[in-house]
Parts: structure tokens; sequence; C-alpha cells
């Protein structure tokens, strides 16, 4: 179908308006705005989910191009919203901001931990505290999403224009779904985004890895031999689906993160069958339940690091309610071998939650998590280096932070190397490290999903200190560590003129 490709590609340099200027709290008024300013491309021929939607997708990524509305999928019953997360721009805009900085920023001052000073420091302080207060969820009555309700047979999950995005997928995956749960001791709620694989028209299997906090509350569940409420919304505010991919501690809400980024509280309704709340604005909503220790195959699925993950027991949940707007339109995702769309997504968490990690490790100048090494193989980070073995103190603290802690490789650099630029990055790291003495060989946890670990879930892991030696750390060269050869260009007018003559252009 070649049709929708040609079309999209046309498109694909069309530059956003107005960038910045409010955070989407619906996900219709962001399809709307995105084809306002013409990053949005309605596909009006029929198009299958069935590789063909992915193979398309894959192509419009790669040129950085607008995000696609398939108006007529020929499975399911709505349109098919793709790739609208697909570049950093758009993803920055679904947040309401121009960077993704300005967030981290805003989280740098929340954390700030010095104490008041003056009647000023008291009024900041203050206002810090006012951020946090006018931003928790607000529950609502009705909701856009209780627009049609089907329930028990009606219940039918090809309605969904669900895809299968490689040949080998073990069938059709709803991808982008946020999936609720809350612990059925303490009731803390949990929001998550984890694959979900179609098993027949009322159930879905769950991908809940070890690390994650639905996996603790369906272990307690099945200790106490009670079934786990569970709802899956998909195609909620765009803050609200960021927040479920972001690696949270379980303390703190997902709802509260994602007011404070849209900077307006987000909306919730009751479920009409399950003790949880979803968002009001979402487009679909899936209610059910986990029976304890109940199990079912999951897999294969193509997943976010290139390569088939296999088979596995997962829970599953059977869908008892099923909820939507009455035009609703069913996001959905495409994950693979990068680049893909989640790579906006993981540098916007690699940008905001910069900040955090400063707090823990102080001596972070800035980091980078290369999407080649998709978001977790991989952490290059700049520091202020001030003693001898500073760079392998920095690599244990990483290894001890959150879910910083599956990262499989750490390339630690000066302060003044520019982490983003892996030219400048890998000229420290091939020409800066005697492999005798600066690397840090561990072993700790990988991701569920890594497939070159020997076991699962843990694995070798690597620290390279790519930064200037000091004598103290043994580096007895005669002079210490030497100077780098850098030529400054001249910029007098006279030398510019000449350049010119020359038809050279720069200034270095």
């Amino acid at each position: 179908m070649l049709p929708p490709v040609v079309v999209v590609m046309a498109v694909g340099g069309a530059s956003l308006r107005d960038t910045g200027e409010m955070a989407f709290d619906d996900l219709q008024d962001f399809v709307t705005a995105l084809e306002k300013d013409g990053d949005l491309v309605r596909v009006r021929v029929p198009v299958d989910p069935h590789l063909e939607a992915a193979a398309i997708v894959q192509r419009v990524v790669r040129e950085q191009g607008p995000a696609l509305l398939f108006e007529r999928p020929s499975r399911g019953s709505m349109p098919l919203l793709l790739n609208a997360f697909g570049t950093p721009r758009r993803m920055a805009r679904s947040l309401g901001v121009d960077s993704f900085d300005e967030i981290g920023r805003r989280i740098a001052e929340l954390v700030r931990p010095e104490l008041p000073r003056g009647v000023g420091g008291l009024r900041d302080a203050l206002g810090k505290v006012a951020q946090l207060r006018a931003v928790p969820p607000r529950r609502v009555k009705a909701a856009p999403v209780h627009d049609v309700v089907l329930r028990g047979d009606e219940v039918d999950l090809n309605r969904l224009p669900g895809i299968q995005a490689w040949p080998e997928d073990g069938g059709v995956f709803l991808n982008l779904g946020l999936t609720h749960t809350r612990h059925p001791e303490t009731g803390a709620r949990n929001l998550g985004m984890y694959r979900l694989q179609q098993q027949d028209e009322r159930t879905l299997s769950l991908h809940w890895q070890i690390h994650k906090d639905s996996t603790s509350h369906a272990a307690v569940a099945q200790r106490r031999g009670e079934r786990l409420p569970v709802a899956i919304a998909f195609g909620c505010p765009p803050a609200v689906t960021y927040a479920a991919s972001a690696p949270l501690p379980a303390e703190i809400d997902e709802y509260l993160f994602a007011g404070f980024v849209q900077r307006d509280r987000v909306e919730l309704v009751d479920c009409l069958t399950v003790p949880l709340q979803v968002p009001a604005t979402a487009q679909v909503v899936l209610e059910g339940w986990v029976e304890p220790g109940a199990r079912l195959p999951e897999g294969p699925f193509g997943d976010h690091t290139g390569f088939y993950t296999p088979v596995e027991p997962f829970p599953f949940m059977r869908v008892e309610t099923m909820t939507m707007r009455s035009d609703a339109l069913f996001q959905s995702i495409v994950v693979g071998r990068p680049p893909q769309e989640d790579g906006p997504i993981g540098k916007a968490t690699e940008r905001i939650f910069l900040p955090l990690i400063r707090l823990t490790v102080p001596e972070i100048v800035d980091y980078d998590l290369p999407e080649a090494g998709v978001f977790h193989n991989c952490v290059i980070v700049s520091i202020e280096k001030r003693f001898p073995k500073h760079a392998q103190k920095v690599m244990n603290a990483i290894w001890g932070a959150g879910l910083l802690s599956l990262s499989k490789l750490i390339v630690v650099v000066d302060a003044d190397c520019d982490v983003h630029d892996y030219a400048e990055v890998a000229w420290r790291a091939f020409g800066n490290v005697d492999y005798a003495h600066d690397v840090l060989h561990s072993v700790g946890p990988v991701d569920h999903l890594d497939h070159a670990s020997y076991e699962q879930f843990f694995g070798g892991k690597l620290g390279v200190d790519a930064t200037r030696k000091l004598p103290t750390e043994g580096y007895r060269r005669e002079g210490g560590w030497p100077q780098e050869c850098v030529v400054d260009a001249p910029t007098s007018e006279l030398v510019t003129r000449r350049w010119a003559s020359y038809g050279i252009r720069g200034g270095r």
C-alpha cells in the first residue's frame, strides 16, 4: 500500500507553531492541534494493522515525519493513532514545553534543599508547596469515556485496531495501554505501562516484569488469595501517558506527577465494575480482574531491544467491562530496533529526571542515555572530578539509583566533555583509558528483556573511566596528564576577510 507512505513523506517536514504554549489534557485536543499545524496526516485509505501499519510507521519515524491517523484500519471499529510522540519537538509540545529541560528546571527549583532566607525566600518556599497542592488529581462524576459501555459478552477486544508489528510476534498487542492497580494492603495506586497481548475477545496477558510495582501488587494479592482489580486506559492525556512510563519511586503518585508536568489537575472518574479510577478523557478503558496465580503463555514480541523476547508465563486479565468515548480513537505505538517512537519518550525521561539524579549524586554535571542503547544499556555521564577514583564512586552510585541500576555500561567523562556529542565521548573513551586500570567490572541486576545476560535478571556491568587521570590515581608520566591540542581560530577582521577570499568559512 504505497499511497499512504507517499502522502506522509510529502508533509514530513512541516513545522509546528505555538510550541510550548500549553499542555494538552485531552488527546483529542492534541490531535487537533497537530493537524492544524500540519504535523499530522490522516491516512484515508484502508491500512492493515497486521504488519502494514508498522511498516509505514517505521519509514516515517526514520524521516522524522508526522503523526499518523489511520482512519480506516482493516481491524477494529475506530481510527488508529501512531507516531504521536515520534519527534522530540512533538513530544515536548504534548507536555506543554519547548524543551524537556524546562520541566527538569521546574523540578530542580522544587527540590532545591536550602532553607528560606527572609520574606522573599519564605514566599518562594510557600510557592513550591502551593505548586504541589494545586496539582493532585480531581475526581469527577461523569466522563466522556463512559459514552459507550459494554459488559460481559458484549465486550470484544477486536473492536480495537490492535497491531502486530513484527512477523514472529505471538499475535495482536495493544501497546501504550496505561495499567492501573492498587496495593491490596496499603491502597497505594500504581500507574504503569506494560505490553498487553490479546489472547481472545476478552482476555489480555499482562507483561508485568519483575522490577515493576504491579508485579508486587499481584504478589500480595496472590498471597492473600484475592483477585486483583485492574483497569487499562488507552489514549490518555499526554502527560498521563508519559507519567506511566516515567521511572518514579513507588511512593510518588503518577497522577500527582502528571498534574505537575501539565500544570493542571488530572480529572479522574470511577470505574464502573472495579474499585479504581481512570482519566475522564481517556479514549477507551478495559476493566477486569487478575485471578491469583493464573498464568498464560505470553510472547514472542519484537521489543524495543530489537530482538524478540521469548514466550514466558504471565498474569492475564479477564475483561468484564469495556467503556469508550463516542468519538474514540485508539492510540498505540510501534517498538523495535531504534530509532522508534519511544525514542523521544526516553529522551524526555533523561532530561526531566536529571535534577533528581544530581540530588543524589551532586558531582554529576550532565548525562546522556543513548537511544541506540535503548536507554538502559548505556549511560554517559560527565562529572566535576575532585579526587582519586571519583569516576568509580559515581559508577557505583548510578548502579544503586532506582532503575538506573539496570545500566550495563557507564562511561564517565570530565565536565568539559559534551555527553551528547558522541564523537567527543568516543574520542575520550577510546584514548583516555588504560583498560588495565581504568575499568570497573561488576555484576548486578539487568532488565527483564535483556537478551545477552547468561542468567535472567542479572549480568555483567562495565564502568569506563574516561576522565583525565591524576597522579594520586597512579598516573606517573612525567609532567602529568598531557595538554590537549586545541587551536582557537583567529577572529580578526583581516584574517576573516582573508579566509573569505579563499572561500573558507568558519572559525576553527
